[in-house]
């Protein structure tokens, strides 16, 4: 969403848009009152299957990360938030040793907290690039990646602490947790620590999805798809390093997404698989969950996005 929460962004994880080989990008006006959605336009996305879509801080630019064929993309955003041609694409190179790393595959694309840097995540080559955003929306690859994981790592989506400069990589495909400090001067990243997403002893499938720091800044979630949980870490305060804090074993399969709502008192867990949506309390002291008892039904639900204007009194 925007800033002002009046417009919703959305990929079309697609592989052909319009008879071209693209995915696409949907723009839609919020209704402030209701909450209901109007498509406004569409564009294609600069690359096949996008999977990840974020704004600019000043809120002129769409970041997309294509999945398909490695690419990611710039789209300027026109009068009334609907989307322009993309104005700027970069293709990614190189791949993995893992079976799911035969090219280079954009995961994640988001800007730092400052929005002097933007961030992609590249699933394919194990890299996290880092990029300066032009005002009239080139995109400039910084000269040295920002951060290479280990190969097959295959790292998926990266977040940034809300207050100290630290973010957090989830690696999808060894189903491990990066812990980075983050030089903001420079744009890059060092590596703290790397620890494992799974308790020990399972060895059955698994791929990490989502990740997200409390908004307190205390607690780190990553999310298991195979092992069907969400992992819980405590961020220790001075050096960003995690410590394990539980597995919450989940009612549903496959978590793709999850999000919390801005008070860090609600976590919302999206099941894509069996189609529900479940919901728990947090602990701001423990950063542990509690099931609240509330669950939706929804057909194959992949991303959640907390609306804060509708938790206001």
């Amino acid at each position: 969403m925007d800033a002002k929460h009046r417009t919703l962004y959305a990929v079309n994880e697609v592989d052909n848009y319009e008879g071209t080989p693209n995915g696409g990008v949907s723009a839609f006006a919020i209704d402030q009152q209701r909450g209901g959605l109007t498509l406004l336009n569409q564009q294609a996305s600069g690359g096949t299957i996008p999977c990840y879509i974020s704004l600019d801080k000043q809120g002129r630019h769409a970041l997309v990360a294509n999945y398909g064929n490695g690419t990611v993309a710039a789209l300027p955003l026109g009068e009334g938030g609907k989307l322009q041609p993309a104005s700027s694409i970069d293709q990614h190179t190189g791949h993995g040793p893992h079976k799911n790393q035969a090219n280079a595959r954009g995961h994640c694309m988001l800007p730092d907290p400052a929005g002097k840097y933007f961030f992609a995540v590249d699933l394919g080559n194990d890299t996290v690039y880092g990029y300066t955003l032009a005002a009239d929306g080139q995109l400039q690859r910084l000269p040295t990646p920002a951060h290479q994981a280990k190969p097959g790592a295959g790292p998926r989506i990266l977040t940034f602490h809300p207050s100290k400069p630290l973010a957090y990589l989830i690696n999808e495909l060894d189903s491990t947790m990066t812990a980075l400090a983050y030089d903001a001067s420079r744009g890059n990243f060092r590596e703290i620590q790397t620890i494992p997403t799974l308790p020990a002893g399972f060895t059955e499938w698994n791929a990490c999805a989502d990740v997200h720091v409390s908004p307190n800044g205390k607690f780190l979630y990553g999310s298991n798809r195979g092992h069907n949980s969400l992992v819980v870490y405590a961020i220790d305060p001075s050096s960003g390093r995690l410590s394990l804090v539980e597995h919450v074993m989940l009612p549903g399969k496959t978590p793709r997404s999850f999000a919390l709502d801005p008070t860090g008192r609600v976590v919302l867990v999206a099941h894509q698989q069996s189609n529900t949506v479940v919901t728990y309390f947090a602990d701001a002291r423990t950063g542990r969950l509690t099931p609240t008892g509330v669950s939706v039904d929804l057909a194959a639900p992949v991303c959640l996005q907390v609306y804060p204007d509708f938790l206001r009194g």
